[in-house]
Order: structure tokens, then C-alpha cells, then sequence
């Protein structure tokens, strides 16, 4: 059985067994029908549920969780497997004047599941098509460690709880235009930026004259 060396991940080291063949992510399994997973009693600490990573095929992280939902359901895994999540955020930018919102990856190849750890478990999330292994096994067919509460509670927090993460492309000194407002078509130079408030503050030629004036992100564009 050939193994795959040591990683570096966001979540440590990684100790993959052997990888499914590329090949095999494009031919599904004959599994039941996909289906919505049914809100599960919450078990308390006592009863074994942790957050365990799964390193998958770069850009295959929602096939994964659709092939393990389903074989949650066919094999009868809900009182052992809860949640599986692909770890994404919503980013903000402005582009061409509009504010837009687009989800992104947070771990690029990673996916969570919930779960209690037992053999039965184990054999079902690292035999779904598209999983690679663990995240955080000691070696080679050993158990791996669970996420600790800290990091599942900043991974799910970047997944929703707060406001959406903004991404700034201006910075103070770019030249920009003004798109809209009263100085439509005017230029300046960015003297200030506060993201909390989605603002700047450009140095605009007035009748001669350098004037400060505040701006929307939306409103301007770089030149």
C-alpha cells in the first residue's frame, strides 16, 4: 500500500493513506438519491462528537460532501455522523460600481464533518469517493485528533456569524475617478480609507484647489 508523505495544512500535518485514483471522482457511486439531512438530536460532550478535518481533491470539496451525505443516509451513519460543511466566507468588493458578494473557500481542499469517532464511522467518511484522509492521524490506519473547540468556533465564525469579510483593492495614494455622485468624473488621489464604513477620503482638484472630499467605495474606480 503505498502512503502519501506528510503535508503542511491550516490544520497541522496531514497523514494521508492511499488516494483515490483522479479517475474515479468522475463516475458516482450507485447510491440512493441525494437528500437533505435531518436535523439530529444534539448529543452532549459525553457522547464522543468532535470536528474532524478530511484533505479531498483541490475543487472537488462539494462533490465530497454530497457523496458523504448520501452515504450517511444508505448506511444508516445519522446517529454517528451529523454535519458536514465545506468551510466557506462571503467576501465583499466593489467592482465597475456595484458591491458585490462572493463566497469563497476558506480551506481550499478541506472539509469538516462532525462526527463521533469509532471504527464504523471512520470506515464510512475515508472510503467516500474523493477523500484522501484525515487530517491530524497520528500514522498510517490510526485514528486522527479532533479539531479543538477554538478552532471550530473561528472556522464557523468566519463561515456566517460575522459580517462578511471586505476585500479593499484601493490604498492610499492610488489615483482613482469618481463614477457617480456630484464629482462625477472627476480624479484624485486617496488619502484615507475606512473600511468599516465601505469609505474613503480623496484629494480632489477643485477650481485649483486640493480638497478633501468623502466617497462611497461604489462611487470610484482606479485609473
Amino acid at each position: 500500500m503505498e502512503h502519501i508523505a506528510p503535508e503542511a495544512t491550516p490544520f497541522g500535518e496531514i497523514f494521508a493513506p492511499e488516494a483515490h485514483p483522479q479517475e474515479a471522482l468522475d463516475s458516482q457511486e450507485a447510491l440512493e438519491p441525494q437528500e437533505a439531512l435531518e436535523p439530529q438530536e444534539q448529543p452532549s460532550a459525553k457522547d464522543g462528537r468532535n470536528w474532524f478535518v478530511v484533505h479531498t481533491y483541490s475543487g472537488y470539496e462539494n462533490k465530497v460532501k454530497a457523496n458523504l451525505e448520501r452515504r450517511i443516509h444508505s448506511m444508516n451513519m445519522q446517529d454517528k455522523i451529523f454535519r458536514v460543511l465545506v468551510p466557506m466566507e462571503d467576501e465583499v468588493e466593489f467592482k465597475d460600481g456595484k458591491r458585490k458578494i462572493t463566497p469563497k473557500k476558506v480551506f481550499p481542499g478541506y472539509v469538516l464533518v462532525e462526527m463521533i469517532m469509532d471504527d464504523q464511522s471512520w470506515f464510512v467518511v475515508r472510503n467516500t469517493q474523493g477523500v484522501t484522509g484525515f487530517v491530524g492521524s497520528p500514522g498510517p490506519g490510526e485514528k486522527p485528533v479532533a479539531l479543538q473547540e477554538k478552532e471550530v468556533k473561528t472556522i464557523l465564525k468566519q463561515m456566517g456569524i460575522e459580517a462578511p469579510k471586505l476585500k479593499i483593492d484601493f490604498k492610499k495614494g492610488d489615483r482613482v475617478k469618481v463614477t457617480s455622485g456630484p464629482f462625477f468624473d472627476f480624479t484624485g488621489i486617496v488619502d484615507d480609507i475606512a473600511p468599516e464604513k465601505e469609505r474613503l477620503r480623496a484629494l480632489i482638484s477643485i477650481f485649483g484647489r486640493e480638497t478633501p472630499v468623502e466617497l462611497e467605495f461604489f462611487q470610484v474606480e482606479k485609473v
